[in-house]
């Protein structure tokens, strides 16, 4: 704790006492705020980690039937399909407040339209190839939904950090630091009026011995 540099006077004692009244709600409303950011970025974080299991396992079905498509077909030929294959995706990017932090909100406008369609001819293909296709593009909205999550998630723990910073900072320095220079400034008054009473008792103790 440090006292601060300021004059032990009534007027000082009263601004310290609103200022410290003021660090103290302050305080209160952080430290909900951060106990509220903690519950949710948790939640958050428990369903990022079952999301991003169940995107890994579909990705690595899907690419496990590449490479058996790829073994039957060879490259060449796969390549050759592949170029068919081009749907055209537009990317709504928005955002929303998750306690004053702005998260992302992304969506595929109109995934329905091409999640489904192959656009290369089935001749001389095989349904690995269909499969793998099919289940990459059935994933589209998850592995959007991930990044989305997974942003959030960085925002929310930066947040969490900041305001950590300055629930720390009012507990352990700006509280303490007034209360002291109340606690000192109170001391000086006391004494100041202990002093000017003794003085006083003086003066009287004179004029009654004339």
């Amino acid at each position: 704790m440090n006292k601060l540099n300021v004059n032990p006077t009534r007027m000082e004692l009263t601004k310290l006492k609103k200022r410290l009244s003021v660090a103290t709600r302050g305080y209160k409303l952080l430290k909900d705020k951060q106990d509220e950011l903690i519950r949710r970025f948790i939640i958050l974080i428990k369903y990022n980690n079952d999301l991003r299991k169940k995107v890994e396992n579909k990705l690595s079905d899907s690419f496990k039937d590449f490479v058996i498509s790829r073994g039957i077909l060879g490259n060449e030929f796969l390549d050759e399909a592949m170029i068919y294959s081009s749907n055209k995706v537009r990317l709504d990017i928005g955002a929303k407040n998750i306690m004053s932090v702005n998260v992302p909100v992304l969506k595929f406008d109109d995934v329905s339209n091409y999640s489904d369609r192959i656009q290369y001819g089935f001749f001389n293909t095989n349904s690995e190839l269909d499969s793998a296709i099919i289940n990459l593009r059935s994933i589209f909205s998850e592995l959007l939904e991930l990044a989305e999550v997974e942003k959030s998630s960085q925002l929310m723990a930066d947040e969490i950090e900041k305001t950590r910073r300055r629930v720390n900072a009012l507990e352990y320095r700006t509280i303490p630091d007034l209360k002291e220079t109340i606690k000192y400034i109170r001391m000086k008054l006391d004494e100041n009026e202990r002093g000017a009473l003794t003085r006083l008792m003086k003066v009287k103790d004179i004029i009654n011995d004339r």
